[in-house]
């Protein structure tokens, strides 16, 4: 780094710098760089809605907000010899809005596996020759995405009925997974119209979010039955009806509302679903009953089937039937699971110390234990836990985790369908253990949101996607000390945010737009909180608004404006730089320490002044010819014959004379008290040169590694940028001297090359080569290879 000394004014003579005490808390811009416009610390306001009656310019919900409601009763039946479902349902829909409603919207969203349905033609991509002749049947199909679809069996919901319930007819039209019915009469506020709907549809193998998965072994089936029933859209103050197609990729926006649900199965059957069962007298043996009454006092899962019960009712399939009674209350969707190969413990616990006891529950094949019998329902347990301390109390009076197949994940109110599936020899990789825990945080706390905190998952991922796998980053740490979580660290997200532009999109891209879904819509915006709360805000601020948020909108339907002005609303601090950096755009973070200049106060004593001075010169004569000659010129002219030698052969320029003394003495007597205590402080000031390479504005954070080896850390807010957006220095003082400077020393912003964050540059972690080809490694899991040993 550049030495520069700091002069203080001596008389009338003003020597080469000049600087006050209040430099010490300056940001200088750059002085060949004029201040450039910038919009990055714009406020949002007219890229966000206008606050109005419904929708606060705080956050929060109007004087004025609304949402329908639509209350369900139904029945269904599970064919497990066709693997079908058969239901019919009466729905009761209510009218809050100030609006009259000729139509109201209902969502058939298994009719996307119709092969003209806009999610089958839609799709696109190339033949490769790997290809099999499936995967080329399946190209203008469902089936090239959602699993091996039998195309022998049509797909998509069958409507038979739908009817008021006077037994009329209603005029109806089907668009593809969307169907309008035309009411008779306009419905008035506060109105509500009731209707019935049969239908039927058969069942595909399960491809993420329902359907079945076959074992052969047995001939049996484990169902995962899900957006099965026709539902109610959402009509709202944003967007009238939201009835976007049903593509794929965009989730459901529901209606909350009250739901009695009777489900037929055969009766070797175990089954869970939303809600709380009416009828396990009749279900239930007198055993399950007892062991049920048991798993209601315990501290630790109970086993209400065993594996050897399971297994052994795998055998047979029987002929009769039973029906399973459900209710549950203000939720947004139900489903369920069933199946014979069930394994299923519980139990009761007071989760939050407060006396009330909610069910914690999974159910599984033997594929799956150990790993579920192990972990599961305490994961459930701890995931209601971990959320309810940060967002609001679990509500419900159960939440359920299903093993559905290897691997994925998805959510239901109260229930969810998980992967993580351990080796057919029960051992397992961490990789799975920490996969499958991580999966069941993730799915049941989407009991908070969007279950809750009722987001539009059709418009906007992000905002239940991100906002859980940030609570689900939370949770695993809380877990276990040393998870390694896919999706929190800031530097877990460098590698998306350093690749090729053309590849991303902003966070506020609908859901059916995002090329890379995971990264955009869970990890960017997961990873974007994690710094709020850990660099940008700080975590009480940060953890007291994100509760704020939460609390708000539980069981409402907020939009990305109701969370980033809640957000600001309750912590006092202004993010629109970091929304509009994190979400609206796609530029990466990549701060540049370009050079470091460092000035010392040069106090005039020719004491030291002098000394310095005579170190300089001696360093400057420190070189290889002058050495040489020391040895090689054995006596010089001057040296031999001292005619030559006069007044300057012995005078000492930088010994301290009595007239520099004099100087000295009559240079402190004008001096003031601040700019004696500088000089005795003997301060250094470093003046760092950054740029902003990237540009996404961040904090700046700067380690300053001192010479007598102990080490200090400046942070200082984004705002730092304000004035220039793309270069700044910043001085700052210290009473030791800097060795190393360091950018971003806890990796705490995602900067995308560390390799710049240094001064002096550090020299780059070697590549490697290997001397010979290393054998392949064994295939095994390290359980498998402890076995051997």
């Amino acid at each position: 780094m550049t030495h520069k000394p700091i002069m203080f004014p001596s008389g009338k003579t003003f020597l080469t710098a000049v600087f006050s005490i209040t430099l010490i808390l300056l940001i200088q811009p750059l002085a060949s760089a004029q201040n450039k416009s910038t919009r990055v610390f714009e406020q949002l306001g007219e890229d966000l809605p206008t606050p109005n009656e419904y929708r606060t310019g705080s956050g929060a919900p109007g004087h004025a907000y609304y949402q329908q409601k639509a209350d369900y009763k139904i029945k269904v039946e599970l064919d497990d010899e066709n693997q079908r479902i058969i239901g019919s349902e009466e729905v009761i829909y209510y009218n809050f809005s100030p609006d009259p409603l000729k139509y109201i919207w209902v969502q058939l969203d298994m009719n996307m596996f119709k092969d003209n349905s806009i999610n089958a033609l839609s799709k696109t991509g190339g033949i490769s020759d790997k290809m099999t002749s499936g995967q080329i049947n399946g190209l203008q199909s469902a089936s090239s995405v959602f699993g091996d679809v039998d195309k022998s069996r049509e797909r998509g919901y069958n409507i038979t009925v739908v009817k008021d319930l006077n037994g009329n007819d209603l005029k109806y039209t089907i668009n593809s997974t969307m169907m309008r019915i035309d009411l008779p009469t306009p419905l008035q506020k506060d109105e509500t119209f009731s209707f019935k709907i049969d239908w039927s549809y058969n069942m595909a193998a399960y491809y993420g979010r329902s359907g079945f998965e076959f074992f052969e072994e047995d001939g049996n089936y484990n169902y995962f039955v899900a957006h099965w029933f026709p539902r109610m859209a959402v009509y709202d103050d944003v967007n009238g009806w939201q009835h976007k197609q049903f593509v794929g990729s965009g989730e459901f926006a529901l209606v909350f509302g009250d739901y009695e649900v009777d489900i037929t199965v055969p009766d070797d059957h175990v089954l869970v679903a939303t809600g709380e069962c009416q009828n396990y007298n009749q279900v239930l043996s007198r055993t399950q009953r007892k062991r049920m009454e048991e798993a209601a006092k315990a501290t630790q899962p109970v086993v209400i089937v065993t594996q050897d019960e399971a297994i052994e009712a795998s055998k047979t399939k029987s002929t009769k039937k039973k029906t399973w009674k459900f209710k549950a209350e203000n939720v947004r969707d139900f489903a369920f699971a069933s199946s014979r190969r069930f394994i299923w413990d519980a139990m009761q616990t007071d989760v939050y110390n407060n006396g009330r006891k909610i069910w914690s529950m999974s159910v599984y094949p033997k594929e799956g234990n150990p790993l579920w019998g192990q972990y599961s329902t305490k994961v459930v347990e701890h995931t209601m836990k971990v959320y309810g301390e940060r967002t609001f109390e679990y509500p419900y009076p159960v939440a359920i985790s299903c093993h559905s197949t290897a691997g994925g994940g998805m959510e239901y109110p109260m229930i969810s369908f998980n992967g993580g599936r351990p080796e057919s020899d029960g051992t397992y990789s961490q990789f799975t253990k920490r996969g499958m825990i991580g999966v069941i945080i993730h799915e049941v706390g989407h009991n908070f949101f969007p279950m809750i905190v009722n987001s539009d998952e059709r418009q906007w991922t992000w905002m239940d996607e991100g906002l859980n796998s940030f609570m689900q980053y939370l949770a695993e740490q809380e877990w276990d000390r040393d998870f390694l979580s896919r999706r929190g660290e800031p530097q877990d997200i460098v590698s998306y945010m350093r690749s090729d532009p053309s590849q991303m999109q902003p966070i506020m891209t609908n859901s059916e737009q995002i090329i890379q879904f995971g990264n955009n819509a869970y990890g960017k915006p997961a990873i974007a909180l994690n710094i709020l709360r850990e660099t940008v805000m700080g975590r009480e601020l940060f953890d007291y608004a994100f509760k704020e948020y939460a609390q708000r909108w539980a069981f409402k339907h907020p939009k990305p404006a109701d969370f980033f002005r809640t957000m600001e609303d309750a912590s006092g601090v202004d993010l629109d730089w970091f929304w509009r950096g994190w979400f609206y755009t796609t530029d990466p973070v990549d701060q540049e320490l370009t050079s470091v200049e460092w000035y010392a106060v040069d106090s005039e004593n020719p004491e030291i002044s002098k000394a310095e001075e005579r170190k300089a010169y001696e360093a400057s004569r420190n070189t290889m010819a002058v050495n040489r000659n020391k040895t090689d010129v054995k006596v010089t002219v001057e040296e031999a014959d001292k005619a030559y030698q006069d007044f300057y052969s012995t005078y000492d320029p930088y010994a301290v004379t009595p007239q520099d003394q004099a100087k000295y003495e009559k240079f402190k007597a004008n001096l003031s008290d601040d700019h004696k205590a500088l000089i005795d402080a003997g301060t250094n000031f470093y003046a760092l040169s950054i740029k902003n390479k990237g540009g996404l504005v961040m904090p700046v954070i700067v380690k300053m590694d001192f010479e007598d080896g102990t080490s200090e850390v400046a942070r200082f807010p984004a705002e730092i940028w304000r004035k220039n957006s793309e270069e700044i220095i910043k001085t700052i003082p210290t009473a030791k001297r800097v060795v190393k400077f360091t950018l971003d020393p806890f990796l705490e912003i995602a900067d995308i090359d560390t390799g710049n964050n240094t001064f002096p540059k550090a020299p780059e972690a070697p590549s490697r080569f290997q001397i010979y080809k290393r054998t392949r490694g064994s295939s095994l899991n390290p359980m498998q290879e402890a076995a051997q040993n």
